[in-house]
């Protein structure tokens, strides 16, 4: 584990109030209270997991990636990250980081974007936008709300120009993000299908997700 690593011994899956293992390839949602906490765990390494938070009173209320960014005055998400919604409202801290490197400027991959950047033979490949789409609906929203989201664990390097590549991921096996709750949110997950660029190594994997209460 890295440098950025600060959490509680206390928090081991015995006493999670939550544990779920999400395929991979596959979507995945659960509603985190206030005051809980979330870990979102890299089972193999290398797997990028995309991620949207909502408010789980108010569905219009939404993670954005926009005023995160200019709030944190940083590029990248980490420990001391405030994850803000298009409302201005800070919806979750983030407590913990092993990894230290994940997006919110790459978006999710679609099969738009992969017959753009790979060609016509990946068209019909499955994307994180179906997962989006698909997973949401289930709560009674459309793909008009599926907005700019989270890459945990994908290394996307910003050159200064502002040209992005998407390269090697730098997670290892176990690697985690925990993120406290303030406020009830939605979590929704695509854990990411993408075989032709190397934020899953190629190799999609499944991935973990924890939730506690906020006493442990």
């Amino acid at each position: 584990m890295s440098q950025f690593k600060a959490t509680s011994p206390a928090r081991v899956p015995d006493n999670a109030v939550q544990e779920h293992f999400i395929p991979a390839e596959a979507p995945f949602s659960t509603l985190v209270k206030q005051g809980q906490i979330l870990r979102i765990e890299d089972s193999y390494g290398q797997q990028a997991v995309d991620t949207l938070f909502y408010n789980a009173e108010d569905f219009s209320e939404r993670y954005s990636s926009q005023d995160t960014m200019r709030e944190q005055g940083a590029a990248y998400i980490s420990t001391g990250t405030k994850i803000i919604s298009n409302e201005g409202r800070v919806m979750l801290t983030m407590v913990a980081d092993s990894c230290g490197r994940h997006d919110t400027s790459a978006g999710a991959c679609s099969c738009e974007s992969n017959t753009v950047r790979f060609g016509h033979g990946t068209k019909y490949l499955h994307a994180c936008r179906d997962n989006f789409v698909l997973e949401v609906s289930r709560h009674g929203m459309s793909k008009r709300d599926v907005v700019p989201n989270i890459n945990f664990f994908m290394n996307v390097p910003i050159e200064p120009s502002g040209e992005m590549t998407i390269v090697d991921g730098i997670s290892a096996p176990g690697d985690f993000v925990e993120l406290k709750a303030e406020m009830d949110v939605l979590l929704v997950i695509s854990n990411c299908p993408q075989i032709n660029n190397p934020c899953n190594g190629f190799d999609p994997t499944p991935v973990r997700v924890l939730v506690w209460d906020s006493e442990v």
